[in-house]
């Protein structure tokens, strides 16, 4: 927010093959991913060593204890540097060792991640902040996208710490001894975010926050809310009451798994897994250390800037997981992950560039496989897809272990030429997608209606698949298809895109527009909660999209609180979902709202 193929394919339900023989599968997988005492002291032993694991973190990663000198000047130098580098290449992570911090005022920069080392979030304290404001664009927060905050406790020094954000910029395991504001000084726009597995003591103020999405944590209260607050698993979260104040509220989530995160244990490094928890409420960590699994930084291939997809394959197919550190990848082949349990986590927005039309990361139909950290961004040749999960007819059983994706994004456009037919297809069955922001640009650089050409963002075939945060932007076509059986979302925040040239462009067939979310007509269980489009066609104010929100009426269909908002009268939704609800007008942003459907 700055706020398939040319025609949409049809993607008829599969064949599905039985979960009996999706376990047979899968166990053969396991079978041929262990490497046999022969491989492992014979003739090909030299090759399964061939990459080394663990390692140092590389350049771009600056580790603080509590006796480096001058914490506040090195911070306060990489903040200047990306303080406004909206689409630089420099890349950064900043880990603070378990310790105590004073006189820390940490502002977050684009592409700049700060985290604790300790297990627990109070293992790290700062008698300080950790600050996001948008004195760079004039006290618009709408363009804060990009960074991160995980696994901290603060002090603030005022009583309230600043995190004024939107897209892209999550708030995870962190402690807030004190309150939350989450709009910039001067209480600009701001255009929404997340905040996951974190206690805030005091009170949250959104302020001008549009929405905004809280899962599994605690808040002391919440101040207001403008169009959309969603909370799922929250202790301290307002009622529902949608429409009026905007709050949808779950007391649990059905499932969430916390997103993996390096920590210190001693002087060696690990990533600690957590475990899926199932009807969670609050933090994983409120009792302690949360339930999971270490794994050593020798497990992992340690990626860096240079690193190729021939060689991160190599890795993987040897057993190790991956690390990609802070850098810019660019890769000539897709990076291929088939192996179960495997972790691919970036930190300092890592980010992977395919640049001759390859998909970008592919995941195979197996179990607990767990991509997090990730940008990609599409490169100049258009790939059919960005990211791929499970083979297209995938139907293993995955429901014990899931695959998940956490802090996963992609951009299409905004920091040169790119293009993608769909950016992220999930074909197997009980994903978690767990916060993602998938953008086609509508400022920067390399965009337009047909430079930065994005027909869909989202398409989940996969059956059983939850999405909790889900952030998808500007497509040509739908931003959401779903085709899916059973599939679940917790939040959803859209806008139209901005650049449509006129009414001919987006219309489809006899509909004036495509869906920002679309639930296929043969889908026969499917329910959302908080959802949210917005339309600001400012090329050409007088489209009209005809709903924001598509699918069958079908008892097992069921949706809560949705909205609809045209920004300044630009342009006009005619119904909320398919013919229901009224339509927005006038110049003014005026919401359209149906609390439930049918």
């Amino acid at each position: 927010m700055h706020a398939p193929p040319t025609a949409p394919r049809s993607a008829p339900r599969r064949h599905r093959r039985s979960k009996a023989l999706g376990f047979a599968a899968l166990a053969v997988s396991l079978l041929m991913a262990v490497p046999t005492a022969q491989t492992a002291f014979g003739e090909e032993s030299q090759q399964v060593r061939a990459i080394p694991g663990g390692g140092d973190l590389g350049p771009n990663v600056h580790v603080f204890d509590p006796s480096t000198p001058d914490i506040q000047g090195k911070v306060d130098e990489i903040f200047k540097k990306q303080e406004s580098a909206q689409f630089g290449l420099d890349r950064y992570a900043l880990p603070f060792k378990p310790g105590t911090y004073d006189n820390i005022n940490a502002q977050i920069g684009f592409y700049t991640s700060i985290a604790g080392l300790g297990l627990n979030p109070n293992d790290t304290t700062f008698n300080g902040d950790v600050t996001v404001d948008a004195g760079w664009f004039d006290g618009n927060a709408t363009q804060n996208f990009w960074r991160s905050a995980e696994n901290l406790t603060l002090n603030p020094v005022s009583g309230t710490n600043r995190w004024a954000v939107s897209q892209a910029a999550p708030f995870r395991r962190m402690h807030v001894k004190g309150g939350l504001n989450l709009a910039p000084d001067g209480y600009g726009w701001a255009s929404g975010g997340y905040i996951a597995d974190s206690k805030i003591d005091g009170q949250v103020g959104p302020y001008s926050q549009q929405q905004w999405y809280t899962r599994d944590s605690s808040v002391g209260g919440w101040g207001n809310g403008v169009w959309n607050m969603t909370f799922s698993g929250v202790e301290g979260a307002p009622a529902n009451s949608f429409p009026e104040p905007p709050y949808t509220t779950l007391d649990t989530t059905p499932i969430s798994r916390e997103k993996p995160f390096l920590y210190l244990d001693g002087a060696d490094y690990k990533v600690f897994v957590p475990e899926k928890r199932e009807n969670a409420r609050g933090t994983s960590w409120a009792n302690g250390t949360p339930a999971g699994e270490s794994i050593p930084l020798d497990q992992f291939y340690v990626v860096k800037e240079g690193a190729d997809a021939a060689t991160i394959n190599a890795a993987v197919e040897q057993g190790l997981h991956l690390l990609f550190t802070p850098g810019v990848y660019h890769i000539d082949e897709t990076i291929n992950i088939d192996r179960p349990d495997t972790v691919a986590l970036g930190i300092g927005l890592a980010t992977i560039i395919p640049d001759n039309g390859v998909t970008a990361i592919k995941v195979g139909d197996v179990d607990g496989v767990k991509l997090a950290g990730l940008l990609v961004d599409a490169g100049p040749v258009n790939s059919e897809t960005l990211i791929e999960v499970g083979p297209e007819n995938a139907s293993a059983d995955h429901s014990a272990n899931p695959t998940s994706l956490q802090d996963v994004f992609v951009r299409i456009g905004g920091a040169g030429p790119g293009k993608a037919t769909t950016s992220i297809v999930v074909n197997s069955d009980d994903v978690i997608i767990d916060h993602t922001w998938v953008w086609r640009a509508d400022h920067g650089e390399g965009w337009g209606w047909e430079t930065n050409r994005a027909d869909y963002g989202v398409r989940v075939n996969g059956d059983d698949v939850l999405a909790t945060g889900l952030f998808v932007e500007h497509f040509n076509k739908y931003d959401v298809e779903w085709y899916g059986e059973r599939g679940r979302t917790i939040f959803f925040q859209n806008e139209k895109a901005y650049d449509a040239p006129n009414q001919a462009a987006i219309q489809n067939g006899d509909t004036k527009g495509y869906a920002a979310y679309r639930v296929d007509d043969s889908v026969e269980q499917h329910e959302g909660w908080g959802m949210g489009s917005y339309c600001y066609y400012n090329v050409d104010p007088t489209i009209i999209q005809e709903h924001g929100f598509k699918a069958p009426v079908k008892p097992g269909v069921k949706f809560h609180s949705l909205i609809v908002v045209s920004l300044g009268g630009n342009g006009q939704y005619e119904h909320v979902i398919n013919d229901v609800g009224s339509p927005t007008s006038g110049p003014d942003t005026i919401p359209s709202q149906v609390v439930n459907f049918p």
